[in-house]
């Protein structure tokens, strides 16, 4: 079995040594190049399993080859090398598609990480379309054009160790899409570990983050990892970035330009290998403009943008995830269903809350629902702000059929009212009942639904499963209501 082969493109003879050197100590074949035109020369002759860059060449930059690889070559990881503190050529060579970039001088610990990652990644063609047909088994489901775009995104920034960050509204799913970037690369068999940054106590966030040495401080009893040393090799998620503090900004900056560690209470740095993900559903740009978050953290972390589509905006995928997420909840017995009309329902909702309110939604209908189906009304949808008059938000029907009715003006559906019936005979009611104010408010309501459900019970003569959908509420409900007010068949 023949060995990997690295290209090096290098003008400097000296660095040009150093890399070949330690290349094939690891086992490696290695080529060299001292300019773009010996490089292109060479890719277009050999198989590579990796090419080695510097920035500044004798006959061009650095980030036009990288540009090239990634055009013609797509299977083929490309790093760059940097002038040290050059943040900006790091960050335009990740962005024009390099898998990563080491700084000047390069240290041989961190460029045996990159190159062993890079080797991993490096796969056949076969390999890499494997990786394409799993796409149905990522963890972000839906058919919509916007869905499978998504995936298509997560397959490709896959492959790379460009910082990402995830933006989205809360509950669009932003954790999911970075297990399944973590999922489809080269580091799936390393730790994929999550930090919710908005959790952590600022005075706790250092030892963390970077762990610590046993004494370093009152109740350090033993050594102790932290997130960056759990997810070494592999990938670490800090959620709701925004929240972080200026003061771990700094640390956390650091940390990322030197891919090094310091222990509370150490006295050395440890290396670490870690691709970042970073995620929030703020705007880290506003944030910046306000002082709030640190523009160089920002262009660190903010390399590639992915951005998760809400849930209103692929109505197509609701039907999908509302079986799956009612399939779930049925834990292997029998499986509620939706009716066609909470279907449509759920279909024109607004969704604030995304895919985690449909998760809340579905869980809280199905212990409301009748017979293991789901109608309108156990959905209880939050209703249409602009809409009023009627304690549903929703018009009174004289024919007292409920139905969902839908704002023409911002498409949000509107809760069905509850009760549904006559509003002139609701009038009545009120108005025969209270020439003036009640002195026992709460007797006084009681005996206005106590009313309105003999109402209901006599037009349907005493069906209730039919009283129930007549006052827009689930069976359950109305049988509760029946037994706390005392209303029974005799009535």
């Amino acid at each position: 079995m023949t060995s990997p082969r690295v290209l090096v493109v290098d003008d400097e003879p000296d660095l040009r040594e150093l890399l070949e050197i330690t290349l094939v100590k690891m086992g490696l074949d290695v080529d060299s190049a001292e300019s773009i035109a010996a490089a292109r020369s060479l890719l277009g002759s050999r198989e590579y399993a990796l090419v080695l860059t510097d920035m500044r060449l004798p006959d061009g930059l650095g980030i036009d080859l990288v540009r090239e690889v990634a055009s013609d070559h797509k299977n083929l990881p490309i790093a760059v090398l940097t002038a040290f503190g050059s943040a900006d050529n790091a960050v335009a060579a990740l962005k024009a598609g390099a898998f990563d970039y080491l700084s000047k001088p390069v240290g041989l610990d961190q460029l045996r990480l990159m190159v062993q990652s890079a080797l991993r990644t490096s796969r056949p063609d076969e390999d890499i379309r494997s990786k394409t047909d799993k796409q149905p088994l990522l963890r972000l489901m839906g058919q919509s054009s916007a869905m499978r775009e998504l995936r298509a995104q997560i397959v490709r920034l896959a492959r790379s160790m460009a910082p990402i960050a995830i933006t989205g509204e809360s509950g669009s799913g932003k954790e999911l899409a970075a297990r399944d970037i973590h999922a489809q690369s080269a580091r799936a068999e390393k730790q994929f570990v999550a930090v919710n940054c908005g959790a952590i106590p600022e005075a706790l966030m250092e030892a963390e983050f970077f762990g610590y040495r046993k004494g370093a401080f009152t109740g350090a009893v033993e050594d102790r990892d932290g997130f960056f040393q759990a997810a070494n090799g592999g990938t670490l998620l800090l959620d709701e970035v925004a929240d972080l503090p200026l003061a771990m900004q700094v640390k956390l900056l650091r940390a990322i330009q030197e891919r090094r560690v310091r222990k509370l209470g150490a006295t050395v740095e440890e290396t670490v290998d870690v691709r970042l993900i970073s995620a929030t559903h703020q705007n880290l740009a506003d944030c910046v403009e306000r002082g709030k978050f640190r523009q160089d953290l920002y262009y660190r972390l903010n390399v590639i943008e992915l951005s998760l589509p809400p849930l209103r905006e692929r109505s197509d995928d609701i039907d999908m995830l509302a079986n799956l997420i009612l399939a779930r909840l049925a834990a292997g017995g029998p499986q509620t269903v939706l009716a066609a009309e909470a279907l449509h329902a759920l279909q024109v909702y607004s969704f604030p809350g995304n895919v985690r309110e449909l998760e809340n939604i579905l869980e809280r209908a199905v212990a409301f629902a009748n017979d293991g189906v789901i109608e309108v009304a156990d959905l209880a949808l939050k209703a249409n702000a602009s809409t009023s008059g009627t304690p549903g938000g929703a018009p009174v029907l004289d024919a007292g059929m409920p139905v969902a009715q839908v704002d023409g003006a911002s498409n949000l559906p509107v809760e069905r009212p509850a009760p549904v019936i006559s509003a002139p005979a609701t009038s009545a009611v009120l108005a025969g009942s209270l020439p003036s104010l009640p002195c026992n408010l709460p007797g006084h309501l009681d005996e206005v639904e106590r009313e309105i459900i003999k109402r209901a019970l006599a037009k349907t003569q005493f069906n209730r499963t039919q009283a129930a959908d007549l006052l827009g509420i689930s069976f359950r409900q109305l049988r509760y209501r029946m037994q706390r007010l005392g209303v029974n068949e005799s009535d």
